[in-house]
């Protein structure tokens, strides 16, 4: 059997070089060129003319498609290469765990736990632990937990928010990342959700705004997010946002047109002078309440008041002072279309 590329003495050094010119050929049919082919599922190299084997143990070179999942009980597929490196963890993501299993295996999994022991990583994990579920309880999607997955890493590197809890902080980055992807969510939302109290979500969102405008599209992380340019701060809630996800919550036979009502209301009653300075919790509940009777399903305001977070005192207070300027809130000009009929509305 010939040598494949076998080595050659180098004047100069003396060393074994490998020599590129050396052309592996069968000895018993010696045709130029050789035809040669590679059995990988043997490993070994085979003249296809006669069937003589020049080489063994063949590494196989190509891509590995193959997958294994079906073969394991576990549903655990040992796939070849890992997932891509997150941005959202410091340190070598490429590592092995040693399996919790036996005696020797015990004691090997003890000593790579202090080894590799990261409390900043776990930290770290634990906190977007609880951002996804706190995230997936209120069904933002993906995005809105990505975002505050986000926000909570630049706030960690930066060591922003000294002496605030882990929990304030991250009542303060799903506020913020609910804002910016356009699914508002209140103070008193974010408080039933994480149990921060509303005054510290509030302390938190704006020292969480103010660092984020310094922070904008400063280094990886922060190209890789929602904000690879310099973060804009959104204006509050208002009653319009709110009336589409309390009509959806309220189930009404044709809500998209209680919606559509609930919004023309709602957007004019920022003109009516009674209001102003109520929460728009309680404005967004009113007007569904009023939009429910124009259109001919009428829903008792108390629970309406159980869906938005408020009082039945509450909601009527806010309807009065609706009723009482319902001459300018339904205008031929806001409804062009199909005017309600203000004599289906009740006077309380």
């Amino acid at each position: 059997m010939s040598a494949l590329y076998p080595p050659h003495p180098s004047s100069a050094s003396g060393e074994y070089k490998e020599d590129l010119n050396a052309i592996l050929m069968c000895a018993e049919c010696k045709e130029f060129p050789p035809n040669l082919i590679e059995e990988f599922s043997s490993g070994d190299m085979v003249c296809e003319s006669c069937g003589l084997v020049l080489g063994e143990r063949i590494i196989d070179t190509r891509s590995e498609w193959r997958t294994f999942s079906n073969d394991d009980q576990g549903n655990d597929d040992p796939s070849r290469v890992g997932d891509g490196p997150n941005l959202m963890i410091d340190g070598d993501q490429l590592q092995t765990t040693i399996a919790f299993d036996g005696k020797g295996a015990k004691n090997l999994s003890h000593l790579q736990n202090k080894m590799t022991n990261d409390k900043g990583s776990k930290q770290l994990l634990n906190a977007y632990r609880d951002i996804q579920s706190f995230t997936d309880s209120i069904n933002t999607g993906t995005q809105v937990a990505n975002a505050a997955k986000h926000i909570y890493k630049l706030v960690d590197d930066a060591k922003a928010l000294k002496g605030k809890s882990q929990e304030a902080i991250i009542a303060g980055c799903i506020f913020i990342a609910c804002r910016q992807a356009n699914a508002d969510r209140t103070f008193r939302e974010i408080y039933r959700l994480t149990k921060v109290s509303k005054k510290e979500i509030g302390r938190v969102f704006k020292q969480l705004e103010t660092f984020l405008q310094k922070a904008g599209g400063a280094d990886d992380i922060t190209k890789a997010g929602p904000f690879n340019q310099t973060y804009q701060a959104k204006a509050s809630t208002t009653a319009v946002g709110l009336c589409a996800r309390y009509c959806s919550n309220m189930g009404f036979r044709n809500p998209v047109r209680v919606e559509d009502v609930a919004r023309r209301l709602a957007k004019k009653s920022q003109q009516v002078a009674d209001l102003a300075g109520r929460s728009p919790l309680s404005v967004a509940a009113a007007c569904i309440y009023m939009a429910s009777h124009l259109v001919g399903e009428p829903k008792a305001s108390k629970e309406i008041a159980g869906v938005a977070g408020v009082s039945d005192g509450t909601v009527k207070t806010a309807y009065r002072y609706l009723y009482q300027a319902k001459d300018a809130l339904l205008t031929k000009e806001e409804f062009p279309d199909d005017m309600p009929d203000a004599s289906k509305l009740p006077a309380n």
